[in-house]
Formats: C-alpha cells, sequence, structure tokens
C-alpha cells in the first residue's frame, strides 16, 4: 500500500517522493533523543506540491484513514517535533529562496537556512534579530514553527514579533494567507463556505468565549515558547490576526509555505565585555541594574562549563581565561546604531561592573571579540563529548523563569543534578533567566532511561513552581508536550486542545507533538544510542 500511495503522490506532484530505506532511516531521527520512522519522503517543489499532499491525507484521513503531514527543516529540533510516521514533508530542497526583499522586510520560503538569509540581510544593512545559535545549519520555517530565539532576544524579542504574514496550507489544502484583519474583513472571513471560514468562525468564537482565562494567563517570563499564543489573536479593537497563533505551533495548524518578515537595521560595530564574578548573586544583581540599558546580547557560562573544557578540551580555552574559574562569566553586548549612544551604555555598563565584578574586560576590536565570544560558544563542546557510552541529553535544556529568580533557578538545577549524580555545565542567556544544560546519559542503560523522565519531570517542575515556562525557545515537541496542563492549567489546556480539533479535525498534522502528548509511550520511541550525525558537517554553537 505504502509504494502505491507514493507513486499516486509522486505522479501528482512536481517534486519528489521516495520510501526507500536508507531515506526513511535518516528522517527517522532529529536532534531529539526519540526516534520514529516515517512512510514517506516527500520533497516539495512549491505550494501546489504542498497543498495536493494535503489534500490527499485529508481525503483518506475522510475515509477513515489517516496518514499524518510532518513538516520538517534540518531536523535540529531537541523535543522530537521533526518526527512523524506518516508523511515526511522535507522543505530545504527546492523550497529554499528569498522571493522579495524591501527596505524593512523580507519574503522567503520556508527552506531557506537561516545563515543564508542572514548574510543577504547584511548586505543590504539590514538583519533579523531573533536567530537561534542553530542558524548555521536550520531553516527559517523551523524558526517560525519553534518561535525561536537566541542571543539577541534579550533587546529584540522573538521569532513571533517579527513575522507579518504567512502563507498557510490547512489541513484539507486549502491556502489561505494570514494578516490582522479589521472587523469587517473578519466578519467577511467568517462568511466563507469552505474550510478556512469554519476555522475563523470557529476559532473567534472560542477566544470569545474563553476571552479572560485566554488574556488572564500570562507566564511572567521574556520569552515563552510553550502552548499556542492566543492573546494576540484578537484584540480589544476586534482585529484578527492567525499569525501569531501559527508562530509557534511547530506544524500542528497548517504547513507554511511563505512568510513575511520584518528585518531592523543591522550595526555591525558593537562594543562586547566580558565580566567575571565569583558570586552568583552579585552576577545577578549586575545583569539586573546592565539590562535597563538595553544590551543586544547578555550571555552567561558558569563554572561547570569552564572545569568541563579545562579537562577535556583545555586547548579551547587557551589564552582566554586563567585559573582559578570565575563562577560565573557574563558576556554582554551593546550595538546601539550611533556611536555616541554605544560608547555611553558601555560606559555606565563599566561603572556598574566596577562596583561588583572582580574582573572585566571591553572592547571594539573585532579579533578581540571574537575570542570572547569564543568563551560563550564553547559550550558547544558539551554536545560533541561523549563519557564512555553517556552523552549529553537534550531532555531539560530550554527553561525559563522571572528575570528576577535567576539565581534562584541556578541553585535548584544544581542540587537537581547533585541528587541524580550528574555533572552539571550551565549556559545560556542570563539576560531573560533561560538555562541551557545538557545531562550526560546512556540510552543504552535501563537505568539512565528511567532516570531521564524522572530528571525532566523534577526539572519542569521545579520550573513551572517558579512561574517559569518549560520552553523560552525550543518549543513543546514531544519532550516538554506532556506538562503543557501543568503550565497553563486544565481549562486552558483543553482550550489549546480545542484549537488542534478546529485547525486539524482528522489529526493529521504533525499528531504526537504538543497537544495530547503521553509521556507514558515516549520511552517506546527513544533512541538505543545518541547521535548528531546529521550535524557532522557544521560545528554547531549552543
Amino acid at each position: 500500500m505504502s509504494q502505491k500511495v507514493a507513486q499516486y503522490l509522486q505522479q501528482h506532484i512536481v517534486g519528489e517522493v521516495t520510501t526507500s530505506a536508507d531515506a526513511l532511516k535518516y528522517f527517522s531521527t532529529d536532534g531529539s533523543i526519540f526516534e520514529i520512522r516515517p512512510k514517506f519522503v516527500v520533497y516539495p517543489r512549491n505550494t501546489s506540491d504542498v497543498r495536493k499532499v494535503a489534500r490527499f491525507a485529508w481525503q483518506l484521513a475522510e475515509r477513515g484513514r489517516v496518514i499524518p503531514i510532518t513538516a520538517r527543516g534540518k531536523g535540529t529540533d531537541q523535543a522530537g517535533a521533526a518526527l512523524g510516521n506518516g508523511i515526511m514533508m522535507v522543505f530545504p530542497a527546492h523550497m529554499n529562496k528569498i522571493l522579495e526583499l524591501d527596505r524593512e522586510s523580507v519574503t522567503t520560503q520556508p527552506g531557506i537556512i537561516y545563515a543564508k538569509l542572514e548574510q543577504t540581510l547584511h548586505t543590504h544593512g539590514r538583519f533579523l534579530p531573533p536567530y537561534p545559535s542553530s542558524s548555521e545549519f536550520s531553516t527559517l520555517g523551523g524558526a517560525i514553527a519553534n518561535n525561536a530565539a537566541g542571543e539577541k532576544s534579550v533587546k529584540y524579542g522573538a521569532t513571533r514579533e517579527y513575522v507579518k504574514n504567512l502563507n498557510v496550507v490547512l489541513a484539507n489544502g486549502e491556502l489561505i494567507a494570514t494578516k490582522r484583519l479589521n472587523k469587517r474583513e473578519l466578519s467577511k472571513k467568517k462568511g466563507l463556505t469552505n474550510f478556512e471560514g469554519e476555522v475563523y468562525r470557529s476559532l473567534d468564537a472560542l477566544i470569545t468565549d474563553n476571552w479572560e482565562l485566554i488574556n488572564d494567563h500570562k507566564i511572567d517570563v521574556t520569552k515563552n515558547s510553550a502552548g499556542y499564543d492566543l492573546s494576540q489573536v484578537k484584540k480589544k479593537d476586534g482585529s484578527f490576526d492567525l499569525t501569531p497563533l501559527i508562530v509557534g505551533s511547530q506544524g500542528t495548524l497548517g504547513i507554511v509555505t511563505q512568510a513575511t518578515i520584518k528585518t531592523e537595521a543591522f550595526n555591525p560595530r558593537t562594543t562586547l565585555i566580558a565580566a567575571y564574578f565569583d558570586d552568583l548573586g552579585k552576577a545577578d544583581e549586575a545583569v539586573g541594574k546592565i539590562l535597563q540599558l538595553k544590551p543586544s546580547a547578555c550571555e552567561f557560562i558558569d563554572e561547570h562549563l569552564l572545569k568541563f573544557l579545562d579537562k577535556n578540551n583545555p586547548q579551547q580555552l587557551a589564552g582566554l581565561i586563567n585559573k582559578p574559574f570565575p563562577k560565573i562569566i557574563v558576556l554582554v553586548e551593546f550595538d546601539d546604531l550611533t556611536e555616541r549612544t554605544q560608547n555611553r551604555n558601555a560606559k555606565k555598563c563599566r561603572k556598574i561592573l566596577q562596583d561588583i565584578a572582580f574582573e572585566f574586560s571591553m572592547t571594539t576590536d573585532e579579533h578581540e571579540k571574537e575570542n570572547l565570544w569564543k568563551i560563550r560558544h564553547s559550550a558547544a563542546a558539551v554536545i560533541w563529548h561523549a563519557q564512555g557510552k553517556a552523552k549529553a541529553l537534550p531532555i531539560i535544556e530550554d527553561g525559563v523563569v522571572p528575570q528576577a529568580k535567576f539565581t534562584e533557578f541556578v541553585n535548584n538545577v544544581y542540587e537537581i543534578f547533585a541528587k541524580y549524580h550528574l555533572d552539571v555545565a550551565l549556559w545560556g542567556h542570563a539576560g531573560d533567566a533561560n538555562i541551557h544544560m545538557q545531562p550526560f546519559l546512556d540510552l543504552a542503560n535501563p537505568t539512565d532511561r528511567q532516570k531521564i523522565f524522572a530528571v525532566a519531570n523534577e526539572y519542569y517542575n521545579m520550573v513551572i513552581e517558579m512561574g517559569g515556562s518549560t520552553s523560552g525557545e525550543h518549543n513543546d515537541g514531544r519532550m516538554r508536550g506532556p506538562y503543557l496542563p501543568k503550565l497553563y492549567g486544565p481549562e486552558l489546556y483543553e482550550v489549546f486542545t480545542k484549537v488542534k480539533q478546529i485547525f486539524d479535525p482528522h489529526n493529521m498534522l504533525n499528531p504526537g507533538v504538543k497537544i495530547d502528548v503521553d509521556q507514558k509511550t515516549l520511552p517506546g520511541i527513544m533512541r538505543r544510542e545518541y547521535s548528531m550525525e546529521h550535524l557532522y558537517d557544521n560545528m554547531p554553537r549552543t
């Protein structure tokens, strides 16, 4: 039957369809600890191909046979959202182009590599600020799916704030264009007799009926990719926009085939400051004051990461930092467009650090900045290292809490790692209280496999109890989906479930991701060995 379906699809689309064993194996893993084998791999060449595949799957679903569709970029997702057991729709092969570029925005296809887009924008004096650490080898479509963020998000915000409008293929193959609609335009959409009209009618009613629940339940963090963002869909003036809902929905509501993104003015001349602290509380105090200056980055690594590097790859730190290592290093960058403003903010930052840090350095020299950034980006060495058969696993790597609780957050993480006898190393976004970490565990070891979910449960419950979010920038996927009911409460989670049903009544768009994820089923799809072989031709940063 699979061959017949593949042959049918190949006859009706311009792109390619394959069921070859090696392709199915390749696409059975992503950056997560999970493994799911698809039945088909489709490389669409255009939006028409995507629509035809969706329409075909919808018709099968109406007859009781559901073949899921998973949209995929480069498969860097660390929570298992780029996996599926049906049609794997792969965009980077063909749908990877810049379609239009003007002074303040760019229109692209989803398969474009993020860094390629940035390079083009730089030549026009622009950039897209919320680039993730994986930008060299991940796609813009993936960033939209996850509402990605990164080191610049402390000043500029996450992806959702930059997406102006989208072309989206709905579950039944209809193509819609999202944008903010006024009351009259919304009424017209709701009057349509097709599936798009049904979506607008049902979603508007759902949001109206749950207005207070949706708008009163906001997590007090600087960035949040968990759940569905319903609060920005309908505004008090009655305007309505599906765009912020689709962004961060991980392909569970529709398939993005085109995006128009606003850009910012790019200033390559920046001032970078590296500050060294012998006390976590002092670093926290300094960061709180520095954030008032609106730095373009405020990153950190802790002493455990420095010790890890010193033990396993000492040459990486040679000439950059001396022993004894500080408790924490904070990197602060300013990119203000005018030299006068940038110098003024850097001077104020220096004054703050003179009273709190035991040492700091500041530079505008490109070579010196590159060396200082090397300290922060050295965290990538953790994800490539192996301790015997144990490897760094992305299972608790994206929690974010209210900024005022940064010190408490770090100390709580240290306690969890100590409790489970795990080596700890922390890095991430000090300015957002968004911490990254990857404990070393062996997926082939039964004890470690059980420990994975024990550690995850303790960690994510701790984050939720602190008033944080389980995902600052990497989204829910399969790993964090089970925590959404507790994070948002059963009533709002039920609203999320209804949103999924409105857009995807046959549950064919990336099922098992974000909504209705049962943690008890996850051990059955865990890999037996963790590998990042997809990325061996890159040197990832994290």
